[in-house]
């Protein structure tokens, strides 16, 4: 008969747990491919010829297509998910302060890490916090491609046994 082995599921964080003074480094990273950017450029109806079209782009500034702005702040949110959010979170609230300084390539790599600004408990929800996270996505070369600040409603651990 096989012993009894303790459930460890997977989850993200409770509003108890987040920590104001930890970097959170969400790995592993996601190298973006054309076929990422086109479809996801396509699903969301972005008829951006900078996004689409190659022999446009060629002559345009950057001299190539970019990423879709998009498809990068939702990489850059999803990939804290499973460290962070799984299953914690209740809603998002809201984005502030999104930032694009330097634009992404087919072929890039993007790593992204989080550091928590700020947390209280909800004064209309008990059992419920709102906790305010500071994300940042960079390539592979370390350069900064994304920024976004985003409020999140969380449950507190107490609530949810």
């Amino acid at each position: 008969m096989p012993e009894e082995r303790e459930i460890v599921q997977q989850r993200g964080l409770y509003f108890e747990e987040f920590d104001e003074s930890v970097l959170y480094r969400h790995r592993p990273g996601r190298t973006v491919t054309e076929a990422d950017n086109v479809l996801f450029t396509t699903l969301t109806m972005n008829t951006q010829s900078l996004h689409l079209d190659a022999a446009f782009s060629a002559s345009q500034p950057f001299g190539q297509r970019l990423v879709n702005s998009m498809f990068t702040l939702a990489t850059l949110v999803g990939s804290s998910v499973a460290q962070l959010t799984e299953g914690t979170i209740v809603a998002n609230l809201g984005f502030e302060k999104v930032a694009f300084p330097h634009p992404v390539f087919h072929g890039d790599t993007l790593y992204s890490e989080t550091i928590v600004t700020g947390k209280r408990l909800s004064e209309s929800r008990t059992g419920q916090g709102i906790v305010t996270l500071e994300h940042t996505a960079r390539n592979q070369d370390g350069v900064v491609v994304a920024t976004a600040v985003r409020s999140t409603l969380v449950w507190c651990k107490e609530a949810r046994q």
